[in-house]
């Protein structure tokens, strides 16, 4: 079985949160959350591991399994350590 990764994995953290904020510029909340909807299963389906995106899940809840222990509710986008991502 796959293991999610939670280590910082990804260049160009602010351009791609810069994007991910505009997608959202001039919607309404139900069409952002159709929006948040289809990205998720677009992302879930290239992941192609349906225990990977179950890790995600867990890790994603509120209070969930090992959330303190994930580097996006430590850091967030806008707040990676330095020279990682970059």
């Amino acid at each position: 079985m796959a293991e999610l990764r939670t280590d910082v994995n990804l260049s160009g953290h602010d351009d791609l949160y810069a994007a991910l904020l505009r997608l959202h510029e001039d919607r309404t909340e139900a069409e952002s959350l159709k929006i948040w909807s289809r990205l998720v299963l677009l992302l879930a389906n290239h992941i192609g591991d349906a225990e990977v995106v179950l890790q995600a899940i867990a890790l994603a809840r509120p209070g969930g399994a090992g959330a303190d222990a994930h580097p996006a509710d430590a850091t967030g986008p806008d707040r990676m350590p330095e020279g990682r991502g970059q």
